[in-house]
């Protein structure tokens, strides 16, 4: 950690412990300027309360290209008691993100926050939607179209992937039967070695497409609300 760095903790999000990041800009002197979600303004705060607010262990976004630290400093001064957060179009990675490059985007938004795995997708629409009604309602609306396109785009990515690892279980299955049926107990346990591979690669390929399946059910249900209060 130094001067100028995009810091940030894993916080709890719909009252699970580090499923979200919240992100920063370390000011080099013991200080962290952040977007707080508790009072929603841009502050500057000690160091041991951008933790503290997580409980969590710092860790830092490196990128290949960005400002000086000087000038990431300067630029995340310019916004102190800026008081606009917003969930998907300006959240504390936004911030922190221009801050470093320039550039305002935030991937856990992007990437549809992909570490909500464990969460019950249906209790997002809430938080998701209210989150929306205080964006703009055109930009909150090309924002669920593209991120339908985005989950898509994934899922064609994921499924094939998928469909393959589950034919490899069963191809490494019928080559262990066969080994032990030749006596070769060697290349048996090697086979059940790879299917257990390709076993774990089909359960995480199934993981994501079920999340992006109810993902993109909570998506449509929000875009359909939007629609009809435009």
């Amino acid at each position: 950690m130094a001067r100028g760095d995009q810091i940030y903790v894993m916080q709890e999000f719909l009252s699970l412990q580090g499923v979200y990041e919240h992100h920063g800009i370390d000011c080099g002197d013991g200080t962290v300027i952040h977007q707080r979600k508790r009072t929603e303004t841009i502050e500057r705060t000690s160091l041991a309360t951008f933790m503290n607010e997580a409980k969590s262990k710092v860790y830092v976004r490196h990128y290949p290209v960005c400002f000086i630290p000087d000038v990431v400093v300067q630029r995340a001064q310019s916004r102190l008691g800026e008081k606009n957060y917003n969930l998907l179009f300006n959240n504390c990675e936004h911030f922190a993100t221009w801050c470093k490059t320039g550039v305002s985007e935030s991937r856990q938004v992007k990437n549809v926050m992909p570490a909500i795995a464990n969460i019950n997708t249906d209790s997002l629409s809430a938080p998701i939607f209210l989150a929306l009604k205080k964006s703009d309602r055109g930009d909150a609306l090309r924002s669920l179209n593209e991120a339908l396109a985005t989950i898509k785009g994934t899922w064609d990515n994921i499924q094939p992937e998928y469909n393959q690892a589950v034919q490899e279980i069963n191809s490494w299955q019928r080559v262990a039967e066969q080994a032990l049926k030749q006596g070769r107990e060697d290349l048996a346990r090697e086979a059940l070695r790879k299917k257990l591979f390709y076993k774990k690669r089909a359960t995480e390929d199934k993981a994501k497409l079920d999340k992006l399946a109810t993902m993109t059910e909570t998506l449509i249900r929000n875009q359909t609300a939007l629609q009809q209060i435009l």
